[in-house]
């Protein structure tokens, strides 16, 4: 068996207090919620085509230092327990499946003229497989459109929708990666509008949910944006060759799903779009190269605001994408996924003055910040917007010929990095947990769930943050199927009795 194992379907939906074996931290008593595709085959036979397309499950697992002799968990050292719990989203999507009407979705299927407009009008995408985020006082599900899917953080229970309210534009493509601002709690996001001018409007919920425009940017031809980075005064979108003409859309008949009507030109190279959170204004726009990539790891302010450096795990170009579909990552051909973490390093010139925004002569230069092959990069978010040092991801071998083998611990100063092994299971993405009131970036914990194939077990692995040394384990009931991104909900804390 090998990393092909991790693309199944898991039909199992379970509620248990599991032991640990190991030492959970005392302070660590907060829930994991990750989000991912749960399943690929459906009730009537069919299935999806693409690994972004699995029905969307919920895995919560919330930490009980001692409470392993409360539950009966009795953990080998100390009594700790982990409560967990896992969930398919009950949403349209999940609904067409289950009846044999599922049409398709990011890379699957075809769709129709009909089909298409509804999805832009009345009923948007709902699959919400990507990551969970609390906005107001609302845990949502969400995708790469802009309904969201409310749920219960106790239960995982699917408790209702969530589209863009008030008076803010949005669109009908958004970035699955909200950013939040850990200074004001605002959570921003950019959604695309498509016309004959498109647009990306950057909207932001305050920590009482209500919501915002900040500004629009019109684009001759919008890009596909999987995520963006923010600074205290800047929201910096990434637009990468990856293009749409969204007229493409109102063409009569049947048409290929959805990535596949974006077209790579690299000729355009790649925007940066530099967008002042007050004012609304576009600071500076400078072209790079050719380049694509998903995900931002954070993004900071330097020389009085002169400078902003943002990490970001690129590739060469968008075959990562047809790199994904199952068909590929079953027979072992990913050669395409393997990502390197670059810093880009924006020069604003004269644009930082009010007065001459428009930044003529803002400048943009990369470095790679490390050699070897990663996948999902994360930061801690205690450093969020701030300069960090240390970049978490899963590991990957090049040319890829499997899924991740190994965790990173990658030091962006010094271009160096830990590795954190288990002798042959799989990886999936790492997340910093930071220490209440830690002095140093990396005190806290990392949590990643790993998949052992030879016993059709996953596990959540709780490693030291400063020397990535495995501090404690917990074994699943089943197997997960390799999933997408999690957050870590401080106050999401065990009920008495659980």
């Amino acid at each position: 068996m090998g990393s092909h194992s991790g693309f199944h379907s898991l039909r199992e939906e379970t509620a248990v207090s599991l032991p640990v074996t190991g030492d959970l931290p005392d302070w660590l008593r907060g829930s994991l919620i990750r989000n991912g595709p749960g399943a690929f085959s459906f009730p009537d036979g069919s299935s999806v085509d693409h690994w972004f397309d699995g029905l969307a499950m919920l895995y919560r697992f919330t930490f009980d230092p001692g409470g392993g002799e409360r539950s009966g968990g009795g953990g080998r050292s100390g009594g700790d327990a982990v409560h967990y719990r896992n969930r398919f989203l009950r949403t349209d999507a999940y609904e067409a499946a289950r009846t044999g009407e599922f049409e398709g979705g990011f890379a699957t299927g075809e769709t129709t003229l009909r089909s298409r407009l509804a999805g832009f009008l009345t009923a948007p995408y709902d699959n919400a497989n990507i990551v969970a985020e609390r906005v107001g006082d609302r845990y949502v599900a969400l995708t790469e459109s802009p309904r969201g899917v409310s749920f219960d953080p106790n239960t995982l229970a699917t408790t209702g929708r969530v589209d863009r309210e008030g008076d803010a534009p949005s669109g009908q493509l958004s970035c699955a990666h909200f950013k939040r601002d850990p200074a004001t709690g605002a959570l921003l996001t950019v959604d695309t509008a498509f016309g004959r001018t498109s647009r990306y409007h950057v909207t932001a919920w305050t920590p009482a949910g209500d919501r915002r425009h900040v500004a629009t940017v019109p684009t001759e031809k919008p890009a596909y944006i999987h995520s963006f980075a923010l600074t205290p005064r800047y929201v910096v979108l990434t637009e990468f060759p990856l293009r749409l003409d969204p007229s493409r859309f109102l063409r009569p008949g049947r048409q290929p799903a959805f990535i596949e009507q974006f077209e790579w030109e690299p000729d355009r190279g790649t925007r940066i779009v530099v967008v002042d959170r007050t004012t609304g204004a576009v600071v500076a726009e400078p072209v790079t190269d050719a380049v694509f990539g998903f995900h931002h790891v954070n993004a900071f302010e330097r020389d009085g605001g002169a400078e902003i450096v943002f990490d970001l795990e690129t590739v060469p170009d968008a075959t990562t994408i047809d790199s994904l579909y199952l068909e590929n990552v079953r027979a072992g051909e990913m050669g395409a996924i393997v990502g390197r973490i670059e810093r880009f390093t924006v020069d604003l010139g004269s644009s930082v003055d009010a007065e001459r925004y428009g930044g003529a002569d803002a400048t943009v230069s990369r470095e790679t910040v490390f050699d070897d092959g990663t996948a999902l990069p994360t930061s801690s978010p205690a450093r969020w917007c701030r300069r960090h040092r240390y970049v978490y991801a899963m590991g990957m071998d090049t040319p890829v010929t499997e899924w991740a083998r190994r965790v990173v611990k990658v030091d962006a100063e010094a271009g160096t990095a830990r590795a954190f092994d288990d002798g042959g299971d799989y990886f999936g993405e790492p997340l910093f947990v930071p220490r209440p009131d830690g002095d140093a970036e990396d005190d806290g914990v990392v949590v990643t769930v790993a998949l052992d194939v030879d016993i059709s077990r996953s596990r959540l692995l709780v490693l030291d943050g400063e020397t990535f040394a495995e501090r404690a384990r917990v074994t699943l009931p089943h197997a997960a199927p390799f999933d997408f991104h999690g957050r870590y909900f401080s106050e999401l804390r065990a009920a008495s009795g659980e």
